[in-house]
């Protein structure tokens, strides 16, 4: 399944009593809801569980998504609600202390040629965590999800302006703790 249309199809089915059609569904975007889930949480297990959640849930309220078409902001959306129940549920911090992470983020070393893919991925998402959920959100849906400022805005029901200027502080405070840990943002970029 590539295109929008083939998902708003395949919601159609769903909505009209077609339960294969809802495993068609899953099967398309549980990987990028469990992705997002794991980016904002950082937890393998919340992750599913979340993704799970999320599923469930649609399912369930199939029936009040009015343009089928918004099918993906939708299940955003409830992916993103899901997590910040889990924080809010789990008790943990919106965001967590640099002083936290220095320790370990100190341990790796920036070599004079580029940094293993699995390194600078395991920091930067150190570095989302200590991000406020709001910028999180944002940065994850856009420079991960690859989605645009319209559709994050619909998600999570902000105006884009909003969703804009959580972008920029989001990237801001991740370029401040990047440099605090002494990791150099042309790394960012490197292949």
């Amino acid at each position: 399944m590539d295109t929008i249309k083939e998902t708003e199809l395949l919601v159609q089915r769903v909505q009209n009593g077609d339960l294969p059609a809802f495993s068609l569904l899953v099967n398309h975007w549980q990987e990028k809801i469990h992705r997002f889930a794991y980016r904002f949480l950082s937890d393998m297990d919340d992750a599913s569980e979340i993704t799970q959640k999320a599923f469930i849930k649609a399912f369930e309220k199939m029936d009040t998504l009015d343009d089928p078409a918004k099918f993906s902001s939708w299940i955003y959306r409830v992916a993103n609600n899901l997590c910040l129940d889990e924080l809010k549920r789990a008790g943990r911090r919106k965001s967590v202390p640099i002083e936290t992470w220095n320790g370990q983020a100190d341990s790796v070393e920036t070599p004079s040629g580029k940094l293993e893919t699995k390194e600078l991925g395991d920091v930067l998402q150190k570095a989302l965590l200590m991000l406020p959920d709001e910028q999180r959100a944002v940065v994850i849906l856009k420079e991960y999800e690859g989605l645009t400022f319209r559709e994050i805005a619909e998600i999570l029901e902000q105006p884009e302006n909003t969703i804009k200027s959580r972008m920029y502080y989001g990237l801001k405070s991740l370029r401040r703790i990047l440099n605090k840990w002494n990791i150099q943002i042309d790394y960012l970029y490197h292949e």
